[in-house]
């Protein structure tokens, strides 16, 4: 049985992008009715990389999987119109908005709560002050390039996740289903704005590192592969093929030392360094004698070999992937949280259900959307427009 404990409740999503998409996507995963307001022809994203050989966009079709598509001339006063009527729509289960939206004064929350005064609106900025920004602008802006990457340093390396982007969407969606609980206990409604700036600044305060710098006068040097105030790095199996390796643990730096052979090694080396790996603090100070002395077992290993020692052992560890390598897997069946699902006009697609697994179901992908298929049955529901009515709205060219 599908659970959907969002079942009802009704989203209106002027956004484009990842953060905003990607809220109103987690909602809808949850059983909101989601629906995502796009000017005619599309919004800047609808066709953007990665795109089928049509054309068509993965990205757009995937980040607003199970949403339902409207279509609207913003242009002209009688779409205008439209878009504030679905915002502002009465009922109890309404008048929840999610947008990225700038210099729209018709669509400013003073403008819509004055139509409706428990709104809740979730507004994405890039900084607060209203000036833009993307992921990868504010993780510049946070240091973060800076101490990623090879040891020797160099140029920034950027990272190619959008994790800002992602931690914001999940925090706008946390934000509506705050407001909402607000608003069933009080009757009020919210206006909040969420900067991509202020996300990557509280993530990165959040893991001490802006403290560190604070108390060091200097920022830390980059470390390569290896994990930050413990073990973990690469090592190169026979083959040709990498694993990564960690031991954050007692209990796992103990099986590591047991499957490699090391334990002997690693005690003489406490006793002339004056050190304890079973603490994380020496394990990281001593990480590249560490990682010298496992090297030969790795070397001696292919991965296949080392795999099933590592797994017996119960060491943390992964091998090094590439997506096709992820994409053969599901193709066995490996991944429940996947699904192959078909797209109009892209074809067939590898869709992700929600991560949350209730009573162990991940529940269904969604319907994938195509942009305005929906734009009819939405103007009849919410606001109980006549077929005429539409038809009056197709011909003057405002859906």
């Amino acid at each position: 049985m599908t659970v959907r404990p969002l079942e009802g409740l009704q989203v209106v999503e002027c956004a484009s992008f990842v953060a905003g998409p990607t809220a109103g996507l987690a909602l809808s995963r949850l059983g909101a009715d989601v629906v995502r307001i796009d000017p005619l022809g599309g919004a800047n994203d609808h066709k953007r990389w990665p795109v089928a050989p049509s054309g068509d966009s993965y990205y757009w079709a995937a980040l607003n999987r199970g949403k339902r598509s409207v279509a609207i001339d913003q242009r002209s006063d009688e779409g205008r119109e439209l878009v504030v009527a679905l915002i502002t729509a009465p009922g109890p289960d309404r008048g929840v908005l999610v947008d990225n939206v700038v210099g729209r004064r018709w669509m400013s929350n003073e403008v819509l709560t004055a139509r409706r005064s428990d709104l809740i609106h979730v507004r994405v900025q890039g900084h607060p002050d209203g000036r833009p920004a993307v992921d990868y602008t504010v993780n510049a802006e946070v240091g973060l390039p800076e101490i990623t990457g090879p040891e020797e340093g160099g140029a920034p390396v950027n990272h190619v996740l959008p994790a800002w982007d992602l931690i914001t969407g999940m925090t706008v969606a946390t934000g509506v289903l705050a407001a909402l609980r607000d608003r069933d206990r009080t009757g009020r409604g919210a206006y909040i704005e969420i900067a991509l700036a202020d996300v990557a600044l509280t993530g990165v305060a959040d893991m001490g590192w802006l403290s560190e710098v604070a108390t060091n006068g200097r920022d830390r040097p980059r470390h390569g592969n290896h994990v930050y105030g413990s073990f973990g790095v690469d090592f190169l199996c026979k083959d040709g093929e990498r694993v990564m390796v960690v031991a954050l643990t007692e209990g796992q730096w103990k099986a590591l030392c047991t499957v490699t052979g090391t334990g002997a090694v690693f005690s003489a080396l406490e006793a002339a360094l004056d050190a304890d790996l079973t603490q994380e603090t020496d394990r990281y100070r001593l990480r590249e004698t560490i990682a010298a002395i496992l090297r030969p077992w790795f070397a001696a290993r292919s991965l296949e070999q080392a795999s099933r020692e590592l797994d017996e052992a119960r060491v943390l560890w992964s091998a090094y992937r590439g997506m096709t390598d992820v994409v053969a897997a599901h193709r066995k069946g490996t991944y429940p949280v996947l699904s192959d699902e078909v797209v109009p006009g892209a074809g067939a697609v590898i869709a992700a259900r929600t991560p949350l697994r209730w009573n162990g179901s991940h529940g269904p992908a969604g319907a994938s959307p195509v942009l305005g298929r929906d734009t009819d049955e939405v103007l009849a529901e919410r606001l109980g427009l006549a077929s005429g009515e539409i038809g009056a709205l197709h011909d003057r060219g405002v859906v």
